[in-house]
């Protein structure tokens, strides 16, 4: 298929104009806004619980990290991450949960700012950062691999309360239609 590059509205201000920051406890608000508009953008609203009340709480964390671009007081998209152990290295991680610029915004080098402010968070200690794609998401992985990330097959298994649920209630005897080697699974 041949694309045309993708130019940007001479309206619209580069990327540059932005200014990046990590988010404090008062910008509860707007960070729970562009998560809404994130899970709306992925169909999946439903799965967000959090409360912008909680978004108070959680931006007070040594552990989260939220970095946000805007331009003139206006929020354009965000980054936000979570400070974790990896147990094969004995260190920490910065695992990265989105990476999110609003429509309209997009395709001007926003994302690659957050991404690179990201990378200036986990450089201070040398930190490894990972992060998720779909794999229908072939433009994403492009961007990512353009960055210099390394991109591997992977299944995420999620267990949610209802399904382990089920499981520990299940008889003592029953067994699991497929239990895997052991030594095979690795998350």
């Amino acid at each position: 298929m041949n694309r045309s590059p993708v130019t940007r509205s001479p309206a619209r201000p580069a990327a540059e104009a932005a200014t990046l920051r990590r988010a404090t406890p008062a910008d509860a608000a707007v960070v729970h806004r562009l998560v809404l508009e994130i899970a709306a953008h992925e169909d999946d609203l439903e799965h967000v619980h959090v409360t912008p009340e909680r978004w108070v709480e959680l931006l007070q964390r040594d552990d989260v990290v939220v970095v946000l671009a805007e331009r003139d007081g206006r929020a354009l998209g965000y980054t936000s991450a979570v400070r974790r152990l990896h147990l094969w290295t004995g260190g920490d991680l910065l695992a990265v949960d989105d990476v999110y610029v609003r429509p309209g915004e997009r395709s001007a080098g926003l994302g690659r700012r957050l991404l690179t402010e990201m990378a200036r968070v986990a450089a201070a200690e040398a930190l490894t950062v990972t992060w998720g794609v779909e794999p229908d998401n072939v433009r994403a992985q492009k961007f990512y691999a353009g960055l210099g990330a390394t991109l591997r097959d992977k299944v995420v298994a999620g267990w949610a309360p209802d399904a382990y649920r089920r499981l520990l209630g299940a008889e003592p005897d029953a067994e699991p239609d497929a239990e895997p080697d052991a030594e095979a699974v690795t998350l």
